[in-house]
């Protein structure tokens, strides 16, 4: 049997996953703005690659808990 993933991996997974995805997201709006005045458009990103630092089997994890959903290689946060 395996040995189950260590709690505090799992929530830097997260972390890490969260914040790449933030990044993400203001990386396209900056894209995204057509002029000085306007307010730009807001990203349509909502999935990404997990950060590789981690291994597969903590997204897999992850996944199993409902925390993540995964999208063929993508992963998005579940709607709350």
């Amino acid at each position: 049997m395996e040995e189950p993933i260590d709690k505090a991996v799992l929530k830097g997974a997260m972390r890490a996953f969260r914040k790449r995805l933030k990044v993400t997201r203001l990386n396209d709006e900056s894209r995204n703005v057509r002029g000085v005045f306007s307010g730009g458009k807001v990203s349509g990103v909502v999935a990404i690659r997990p950060p590789d630092r981690f291994p597969q089997e903590v997204w897999d994890e992850l996944v199993r808990q409902g925390r993540l959903i995964q999208s063929g290689s993508l992963y998005e946060l579940p709607e709350e």
